[in-house]
């Protein structure tokens, strides 16, 4: 993601002391599709595709931009 438009060196979010569990700023892969789409410059929310006469969302209902790591 270098050169992409995210803050170079930089660690988001955290873990508890064993690394196990994320306990603050949690990202879901859904939060990881809109950040990407939102870096390529396309509406997350705008996105969809017809499958089996439904539509569909990539990020589902559920995606944010994480704006904490954008520069």
């Amino acid at each position: 993601m270098a050169g992409g438009g995210v803050k170079a060196g930089h660690s988001y979010g955290e873990t508890c002391p064993f690394g196990y569990n994320a306990i603050k700023d949690t990202m879901h892969v859904h939060d990881f599709h809109a950040t990407l789409l939102h870096l390529l410059g396309i509406d997350h929310e705008q996105l969809i595709y017809k499958f089996q006469g439904r539509r569909f969302r990539l990020t589902d209902v559920h995606g944010h931009v994480a704006k904490g790591i954008l520069a």
